[in-house]
């Protein structure tokens, strides 16, 4: 691995060490994106292999792509047969064919077996032993021609995953970094939550005092939707009710609320309507609300006497509607010598299997440092980062799971 490279190499995460991802990328002008692209993934700890077209060495040059990767480049098939080296059925073949950006052109000739190009060659050797996923790019007109579409269909029945497109200005844009790189991972990633059912809140809620003032808190619900998000790549089947203003994510199934009225309206509703294994407590919830809401814009200028009242306990509600569902309840003080005390009171008063215990530094912040408490453990675990904190959390949730199975 060359030393430009190893300077990023899994600097952000581990998800992607020891998988080969060729880049296979045909002939459209976002090709621009494919060096961000190729850094990010390796950022993620991926072997980046690119493999383009001649039409996509006229947008940007294979050089480009050698520096990004740290590979050479695959500009043509030559007798060393890269093909089959890249995409062959042997051990060492690549984890994952990413094309992209994927043309109308490239699409169509994959969905018809031509290979008249390095990536629609590699992209035929790869079926139908190694996934490929394709990121499409092309004005808009062309991605709703009925045979485009019918081609795009054609693959999917055939196990071809579709990443995007984003429609803007007449054109259907090639999917974000984060997104593609998103769902690399969650195609790469272990499968230890397979066939489990999980349910996320995230983010602060709001309690209005007039139409546009309301009570909230400082989460930013970046701590959930790390834990939804991380359930997603192992995967569970993931629901994420996410506050409004909350931290976006790329979980498919999201339910955005407000206030806790709204947020215990979802929970029950889904609690009533599905069999959940897990449900995961997040969110930063608001303990009061005005005990009035004014129905205009309270003038400005003037002392204002707020009356509160306690809203709703959510966390109450989960267990008395699912009793066997594993809870896992967050827990935030200020007094640092409490943390403990108060985690286990709530497993006492709610029957909370695991409770995320911290203090208010970590709201909103990109770091956390937390102690896990079970009914029959307490773990004190370093400051890291949220993103490996949702990992050291759901590895300890899916080691009680496999125990309480065994039970």
């Amino acid at each position: 691995m060359l030393h430009h490279v190893r300077l990023i190499y899994a600097t952000k995460s581990r998800k992607l060490v020891g998988k080969k991802i060729i880049l296979a990328i045909p002939g459209s002008i976002a090709a621009v994106e494919c060096v961000k692209l190729a850094r990010e993934l390796i950022r993620h700890g991926a072997e980046v292999h690119a493999v383009m077209s001649e039409s996509a060495q006229k947008i940007i040059h294979p050089y480009a792509m050698e520096f990004a990767t740290g590979n050479p480049v695959i500009t043509e098939i030559t007798g060393f047969i890269e093909h089959v080296e890249l995409a062959g059925e042997h051990g060492n073949k690549a984890d994952l064919i990413l094309v992209c950006p994927a043309t109308a052109n490239t699409i169509s000739k994959i969905a018809c077996g031509i290979d008249d190009t390095p990536v629609t060659t590699v992209v035929t050797t790869a079926f139908p032993h190694t996934p490929i996923m394709i990121a499409p790019a092309m004005h808009e007109s062309m991605y709703r021609h009925p045979i485009i579409r019918e081609n795009i269909e054609k693959l999917k029945r055939l196990g071809v995953e579709f990443i995007g497109p984003r429609f803007e200005e007449g054109k259907a844009k090639v999917a974000s970094i984060d997104e593609i790189v998103y769902h690399v991972i969650k195609k790469l990633h272990r499968k230890d939550l397979a066939g489990k059912r999980v349910l996320v809140t995230a983010g602060a809620t709001r309690e209005y005092i007039d139409p546009i003032r309301f009570i909230t808190n400082a989460s930013s619900g970046k701590m959930g939707v790390a834990m939804a998000e991380e359930a997603d790549f192992r995967g569970a089947e993931v629901t994420l009710i996410r506050t409004k203003g909350s931290v976006p994510s790329f979980v498919e199934n999201q339910i955005e609320v407000e206030t806790v009225e709204e947020m215990l309206e979802v929970i029950e509703s889904e609690l009533k309507s599905k069999r959940y294994d897990v449900v995961i407590h997040a969110a930063a919830v608001s303990d009061f609300r005005p005990k009035v809401r004014a129905e205009e814009k309270i003038k400005s200028g003037r002392e204002l006497v707020l009356e509160l009242e306690p809203t709703p306990k959510i966390i109450d509600r989960i267990k008395a509607i699912q009793p066997d569902v594993f809870l896992v309840g967050f827990k935030a003080e200020t007094n640092e010598s409490r943390l403990v005390e108060e985690a286990k009171r709530q497993i006492e008063r709610v029957g909370s299997d695991l409770v995320v215990a911290n203090t208010l530094e970590a709201f909103g912040g990109e770091e956390s440092e937390v102690i896990l408490v079970g009914r029959e453990f307490v773990k004190e675990l370093p400051r890291m980062k949220k993103r490996e904190l949702a990992e050291r959390i759901w590895d300890e949730i899916v080691r009680l799971l496999k125990e309480r199975e065994r039970a």
